[in-house]
């Protein structure tokens, strides 16, 4: 859409925080929606059943929608769909027999209230009560509440669920707030853009914003509400600008930008089909992250060497039951057969603790520190009908193609070893069913993303096919750090060398016991740091599938000889202020 200039108007530019690089032009589109005024009716006692029921099945919808967002993650990378994952598996579980949900049908019950006037009094007084509370991290589950209950309200009220998706086409939006399920729900060929008052730049909506491509401004500040509709403007995701009815030289030089944008992009694609190697010829395997089938076309469109990394936590999620054999076998099937004779990395189940699924979770008890508790391949292993399932769906899997199975959270060879011995009974099994299998099993390798697996990488290499490196986990374990919380956040440094030190660790025993080692964490797909991880001895790259053409350009300007020696010398490195430093010598010199 071409913005053309009131005459009436001066040029005006607010400034907020660029969370998602991009230029969009477009015209005002304000949304505007309030808060809920829901006044505190009464009905009768003998009506209480009947608003219980209204308040249960509008849960019950809201439950679909949610797993209708789920399903929107297909277009997105694979790190920003597992962050939307967590979002929204937080709040299904909102919606399952909880405080929220209990105290409404408790007001419904003793209080006389109507469904929605007990829904938004209940969600009032948590939301209050976590505002209250004198720790940042807790008072912003107030967000998730909000969100979750109003939600149930919009169902209540028959509000349109999503006013975000029904503006007009090619509007730049203009909201207070943007919650993450809103920006899921956004289409990138109809929203060229959008603008909040709230907001950050590390918080989920930005995240998703740049996962989905959308230029993005937050934090712009309140006079962006007082554009009027239609005013043509021209968002600068980068910048974090939103240039108000724009003169003609602007919006001629954001033009010339944009097309600069394109060319790049062209240039990029014109790397697909080029070897991934360095300028003196040594060779590196890029492949992609998958969480979701869909993901495979793009993986296979960039040119990924296979699949590096293929989450399977999605097929448990919002869903009463574990998926069948069957069912799970047909989503690998179709992946396997997708990237036609490319490698698949497929990873055991890993749900557990804060992400535990509605399938799994009815007899596995709650843990006061999620992140430490029964998850990943402690799961499997208490749930071994849960595991030999999975592991049947990927060994029918393999013989449509190349298949390697990954265990996540993996601290001792010992349970490396059950999970073969379950793997060998497993193969026996199916061909005793009659199943095609390939005569060599698929290989077996562990993540390496708890700092006592690293250093046990020596014993881990013994009974292990291959390794990979969750450099996220690897980081937050390591450092204590949780990345969410925004008080410890910017703390969160995967350079620290206590961090590079496990790292290396682990390459080198891989090296030693020539098993291959990829490294399938963030930072795998950034740009700046393939030097440094090809110098560590790093062949093998998993990335999402959009950062793919990136890193390969950066490859193959890089001279691995010079790559090595500055690797070493960032390795050897004691703080992490001298680490960067370093870092940015060596992408300056290769």
């Amino acid at each position: 859409m071409t913005a053309g200039r009131d005459q009436n108007r001066d040029q005006e530019v607010l400034t907020g925080i660029g969370v998602s690089p991009g230029i969009a032009f477009g015209r005002a589109s304000r949304i505007d929606r309030g808060g809920f005024s829901i006044p505190d009716t009464l009905v009768e006692e003998a009506e209480r059943d009947d608003e219980v029921e209204r308040l249960e099945k509008a849960v019950r919808k809201s439950r679909r929608q949610i797993l209708a967002l789920k399903r929107i993650r297909r277009r997105m990378s694979d790190a920003v769909a597992d962050e939307l994952a967590d979002i929204l598996e937080a709040h299904a579980q909102m919606l399952g027999e909880t405080r929220l949900v209990r105290g409404a049908r408790d007001r419904i019950r003793s209080d006389g209230l109507t469904a929605a006037a007990a829904m938004k009094r209940e969600s009032d007084t948590l939301i209050d009560g976590f505002q209250a509370m004198d720790n940042r991290y807790l008072a912003a589950r107030a967000d998730d509440i909000r969100e979750v209950a109003h939600r149930v309200l919009r169902n209540l009220t028959a509000e349109p669920k999503n006013a975000f998706a029904e503006a007009a086409h090619g509007a730049i939006l203009i909201a207070e707030a943007i919650s993450p399920a809103d920006t899921a729900l956004m289409r990138p060929d109809r929203v060229p853009g959008f603008v909040a008052v709230q907001g950050g730049a590390q918080g989920h909506t930005a995240i998703l914003a740049r996962s989905l491509g959308i230029p993005a401004v937050l934090g712009i500040g309140a006079d962006a509400m007082n554009i009027p509709a239609g005013t043509p403007v021209i968002l600068d995701g980068q910048e974090g600008l939103l240039i108000v009815n724009p003169e003609p030289a602007t919006e001629s030089r954001y033009r010339e930008k944009l097309a600069a944008q394109e060319r790049e992009r062209r240039r990029l694609e014109a790397l697909i089909g080029e070897p991934a190697a360095t300028r003196d010829g040594v060779s590196v395997r890029l492949e992609a992250n998958l969480e979701l089938p869909g993901e495979a076309e793009t993986a296979m469109r960039n040119g990924a060497d296979g699949v590096g990394l293929f989450r399977t936590e999605f097929l448990f999620m919002n869903r009463d039951d574990a998926p069948s054999e069957d069912e799970q076998y047909e989503v690998l099937a179709a992946v396997v057969s997708a990237m036609k004779g490319r490698p698949v990395t497929i990873r055991t189940i890993d749900v557990g603790g804060e992400k535990l699924s509605y399938a799994l979770g009815n007899d596995i008890g709650t843990s006061a520190n999620p992140a430490l508790g029964l998850r990943a391949i402690r799961l499997s292993l208490k749930r071994p009908k849960l595991l030999e399932t999975q592991l049947c769906a990927i060994l029918r899997a393999s013989a449509l193609g190349p298949v390697r199975i990954l265990l996540p959270m993996i601290t001792t060879a010992q349970e490396v070893r059950k999970v073969r011995d379950i793997m060998t009974r497993m193969i026996r099994r199916l061909r005793r069913r009659g199943v095609e299998l390939p005569e060599t099993p698929p290989p077996l390798g562990v993540m390496i993303e708890v700092p006592g697996a690293a250093l046990a990488a020596d014993a881990l290499a013994q009974v292990s096919d291959f390794f990979a490196l969750g450099t996220n986990d690897l980081t937050q374990y390591t450092l204590a750090i949780d990345r969410s919380d925004d008080q410890v956040a910017h703390l969160y440094n995967p350079l620290h060398p206590g961090v590079l030190r496990l790292m290396d660790f682990t390459i080198q025993a891989a090296l030693r016991a020539r098993i291959p080692v990829s490294v399938c964490g963030e930072i795998a797909g950034d740009p700046a740091l393939t030097a440094l991880l090809l110098g560590l001895g790093v062949r093998d790259l998993s990335m999402a599938a959009t950062a793919l053409l990136r890193v390969k350009q950066r490859l193959r300007q890089i001279e691995f000889t010079s790559a090595a020696a500055r690797a070493r010398m960032v390795l050897e490195s004691h703080d992490a202020v001298r680490t960067r430093m370093l870092l940015e010598d060596l992408n300056g010199l290769v």
